[in-house]
């Protein structure tokens, strides 16, 4: 039996929910109305990456929501960003084990895109910039701790939630406190939007790499003394078909070149060019060797040099025995509620390739919709809320210490 939902194909079997988990799904399906117009309000305050100043107006919306929940909120200066918000329990008992949940209050869209993407709802679902991504998951954070509240139960371990304000952009300024925080966490819930009509959890984010090679060739008169020259265009095209070789679909493996640039003028043999590569990889064996291979590039035009820069900069989420290990503790709280979970591999990298560095992580926890980053974002409202019932339950799952440590090799 499918679940009921508009768009969602996740089976759901009532009658095999526990009593608790049909309590929570009841509690959660009831705040429906107050779920969107919370969003609603949220998605209404635009926050660009970069407009650091929007931030605030994000912080002035979710802080209050937070501290009537009973945390202590904080607002962290960003150096090169707008600002960050930490959320801690007021009553947390110090060096208690603590469980992060992850979010980002910018959004990819410039300002004043509300005027022809407005925000509003039609057949079950709720349109507009950042409703999915993730405004939608920020919400959902703060509507499954209303639900834990609600009924009375405590998180099996202290929840700390972190909402930065530069993922759109890498995490650049933010990322040494995901770092940190994650250090101190038994495990990651990151509330990024789920993947596809069936909303896959992601188990797995591949991680990326981006490398610039310069050509460098000797310049001479195309018509006059053309063999004087040395073609740095010449020499790129032989890069590139180096470079696309080395893709690897079965391994996960993709090379792109994005951009490429050279020359001056069509007379002249050009002495300059260069192109940048997109890598994506699976595992951080793969990046190392995918790396290692790029720099060892050499070229085949007599008279030029070439120059690799860059690196995997963003480490894969893996499937590592910790991760997968949360993803049967959230596949046991979606039993508890009727709900079968699927999970998958992302190509996109998010902070969850962060935290699993250093704690269990698990992706993609966040609403079910389609449209992140194009004009047709949207979330299904009635399966996402679903989501932020699996949400509560996960909070309140076990933790088996010894699942979670480093596996050899791991940072």
């Amino acid at each position: 039996m499918v679940g009921g939902h508009a768009d969602m194909s996740i089976l759901h079997d009532p009658a095999r929910a526990t009593e608790d988990g049909k309590r929570t799904l009841d509690l959660v399906r009831g705040m429906r109305d107050e779920f969107v117009d919370f969003l609603t309000t949220l998605c209404r305050v635009e926050s660009p990456t970069d407009h650091p100043e929007t931030q605030g107006d994000v912080h002035a919306l979710i802080g209050p929501a937070f501290e009537e929940l009973g945390f202590d909120v904080r607002i962290v200066p960003g150096r090169v960003s707008g600002n960050h918000l930490l959320a801690v329990p007021k009553r947390r008992r110090r060096g208690a084990p603590t469980q992060l949940l992850m979010g980002h209050s910018d959004t990819v869209w410039p300002l004043h895109t509300l005027e022809r993407m407005p925000v509003h709802t039609d057949g079950g679902r709720l349109y507009g910039p950042g409703t999915l991504d993730m405004k939608g998951g920020l919400t959902q954070i703060i509507f499954a701790l209303r639900a834990l509240r609600d009924l009375g139960v405590e998180p099996s371990l202290s929840p700390v939630i972190f909402v930065n304000a530069d993922e759109e952009v890498g995490s650049p300024d933010s990322k040494r406190h995901v770092r940190r925080l994650a250090r101190q966490a038994s495990r990651a819930l990151v509330l990024e939007p789920s993947l596809g009509p069936s909303g896959l959890i992601k188990t797995a984010r591949k991680g990326v790499g981006q490398f610039e090679i310069v050509v460098r060739g000797r310049a001479a008169h195309a018509g006059l003394d053309p063999e004087a020259g040395a073609s740095a265009i010449l020499e790129l095209s032989h890069v590139i078909q180096q470079v696309n070789a080395l893709n690897a679909p079965k391994l996960g493996r993709t090379l792109n070149v994005g951009l490429i640039d050279g020359g001056t003028r069509p007379n002249v043999v050009a002495a300059d060019a260069r192109c940048v590569v997109d890598v994506r990889v699976v595992t951080s064996e793969d990046g190392r060797e995918v790396e290692r291979l790029l720099k060892a590039t050499e070229p085949v035009t007599a008279g030029v040099s070439l120059e690799v820069s860059g690196g995997v900069r963003i480490a894969p989420l893996e499937r590592t025995a910790r991760n997968i290990r949360l993803w049967e503790l959230a596949q046991e709280a979606g039993a508890d509620l009727g709900f079968d979970l699927d999970h998958t591999l992302a190509g996109g990298g998010s902070d969850g390739n962060t935290t699993s560095l250093f704690t269990a992580t698990l992706d993609g926890l966040g609403c079910v919709g389609d449209g992140a980053h194009a004009d047709h974002e949207h979330i299904v409202i009635d399966p996402s809320l679903d989501r932020c019932a699996i949400l509560a339950r996960l909070l309140m799952a076990p933790v088996d210490n010894s699942a979670f440590m480093a596996e050899d090799g791991e940072s």
